[in-house]
């Protein structure tokens, strides 16, 4: 557990991690707009990885991502936002804290918050890794979906391994 006197420390630590992934899924997703058009693909590892650019209307996994609703975007703002509450409360709210739930909380706000930022400013978030086996593709994705599923992975290992 973080001590009293390292709370400081222990929250400056997870703001850093959270703005980290914010601020490299921002660059990344421009990155990927700007040098490659939309549905094209380029090969990383063959027969693996590639990346792609996909826009993506629906929540995780393409999810909703053909419904036709009008209030589709501004529910998925909605929820978004109200479990990004939840996050910080319990982030700040909870004074001690196992390093691996901070660290698991800080990735899943900062990917989070990043796909809300698309969501409100564009209605949609950019996906472009695209890893594959065959003709097995797993959904695409972005850096924030990739921390959001580490974060969850790191509250998983305390809740099994630690309690």
């Amino acid at each position: 557990m973080v001590g009293t006197g390292n709370n400081r420390l222990a929250r400056a630590v997870w703001v850093v991690i959270a703005v980290g992934v914010f601020v490299g899924d921002q660059v990344t997703k421009a990155l990927v707009e700007a040098s490659i058009p939309e549905h094209s693909t380029v090969p990383i590892i063959p027969h693996f990885l590639n990346l792609v650019h996909t826009n993506n209307a629906g929540a995780a996994f393409g999810l909703f991502s053909e419904s036709p609703s009008a209030w589709k975007t501004v529910l998925l703002i909605v929820v978004s936002s109200l479990l990004l509450a939840m996050v910080i409360g319990i982030m700040w709210r909870h004074q001690q804290l196992r390093w691996q739930a901070g660290v698991g909380l800080a990735l899943i706000l900062g990917g989070a918050l990043s796909n809300l930022f698309d969501r409100i400013r564009f209605g949609r978030v950019v996906d472009f890794v695209d890893v594959y086996f065959r003709a097995y593709h797993w959904y695409t994705f972005n850096l924030a979906d990739a921390s959001i599923v580490v974060g969850a992975g790191f509250l998983v290992f305390q809740l099994l391994f630690l309690e």
